[in-house]
């Protein structure tokens, strides 16, 4: 058996999942780097990892295919016969404003679904036996969109409700040999929105998002990835939990008091 603790992360090529795959190969992981359409991206980031030490393997595959999930648990564990841990990240969602509900069609969200919810259920489907053998961990990149009920679209707040939902069945279905638990990041600084909404967009809400949130500061991709490995290779006695990673958003806005006579 491969010495060294080994983890799949789904969607490493860029942005959380590459910070992610990095920050656990600088740990002494070993990682299956998944990606579906950013092939250069996943080849350096796969550099990267092999120059932090690690020992990886590439594959694309997108998660909402099933066979590709099973095939990814089946690499893994025939290249080093344990998997111990899994990082549901791969996902995605399409811009669609609050109140523009015609724009949403069923097979938006199909889509959607089928790459935050189904993808991540058929992931943890095929690797689970594994996980279960060596006490693994499974953490879910989730969203403040799935708890707070705001984000980019309809689907993908409803996706995230339900990455959220299936993070605390996990939990107690697979305890006490698999810890399951999920990350909530608000605004992260990559270039999800930016490519979404545009540059000057994504830079009104940034400032918008740092000057109301407490810490007054937005997410970075090794923000949430310093998280995820917590929650990956430490926090023992932590599992069903849905760690919020927003600044303090979900606080609400600070009371107004009234000045003292």
């Amino acid at each position: 058996m491969h010495p060294r603790k080994t983890a799949i992360v789904t969607g490493s090529a860029t942005g959380v999942g590459a910070a992610t795959a990095l920050a656990l190969a600088r740990r002494g992981w070993s990682l299956l780097i998944n990606w579906s359409k950013s092939e250069a991206e996943a080849r350096q980031t796969d550099a990267d990892c092999r120059a932090a030490g690690a020992d990886t393997l590439l594959m694309q595959g997108d998660v909402a295919d099933d066979a590709a999930c099973r095939a990814m648990a089946a690499a893994a564990v025939a290249r080093w016969q344990r998997l111990d841990g899994l990082v549901n990240n791969a996902g995605i969602t399409r811009f669609v404003g609050a109140g523009e509900w015609d724009a949403i069609d069923p097979q938006m969200f199909n889509d959607v679904m089928g790459v935050n919810v189904v993808g991540l259920f058929q992931m943890v489907r095929a690797c689970v036996p594994h996980l279960k053998a060596q006490g693994g961990a499974i953490v879910n990149v989730s969203s403040v969109a799935g708890a707070l009920g705001i984000g980019s679209s309809v689907p993908y707040i409803a996706s995230k409700g339900a990455v959220n939902a299936l993070t605390l069945h996990l939990a107690r279905t697979l305890a006490p040999e698999v810890r399951v638990n999920a990350v909530c990041p608000g605004l992260v600084t990559t270039r999800w929105f930016t490519q979404g909404i545009g540059a000057e967009g994504y830079e009104k809400v940034r400032a918008g998002y740092e000057r109301s949130v407490p810490l007054q500061r937005a997410c970075s991709a090794e923000d949430v990835a310093e998280a995820v490995v917590w929650l990956l290779d430490g926090a023992r006695t932590v599992t069903g939990e849905l760690v919020l990673l927003d600044g303090g958003m979900h606080l609400g806005a600070a009371p107004s008091l009234p000045r003292p006579a």
